[in-house]
């Protein structure tokens, strides 16, 4: 992987972690550094998904179906994140 790629997973990943945060409804209490975290393993996992499922991944333009898979595993992720992080949290601030 070339520094551009490295580079363009974290903005694809930050935007696709924010955007996944934003169709979730509700406030999640996660910091912003574990949202572009949960973006980026979010996009590769849902490029991953949508390989699997016979998407096509590699096309001239936008890929808008791979772009959904991302954004659903997003939402989930996060999700599943916020519940863990709140968890884990409340613990530590009811002692």
């Amino acid at each position: 992987m070339t520094v551009t790629g490295i580079i363009s997973a974290i903005i694809i990943g930050a935007i696709i972690g924010a955007l996944g945060r934003l169709l979730l409804p509700g406030k999640q209490n996660i910091p912003i550094w574990l949202t572009i975290v949960v973006g980026i393993i979010a996009a590769l996992v849902g490029t991953f998904l949508a390989r699997a499922l016979g998407i096509p991944t590699q096309t001239s333009g936008i890929d808008w179906l791979e772009l959904i898979v991302q954004l659903i595993v997003a939402v989930i992720a996060v999700a599943v994140v916020a519940s863990l992080y709140g968890r884990r949290t409340g613990v530590r601030g009811s002692r």
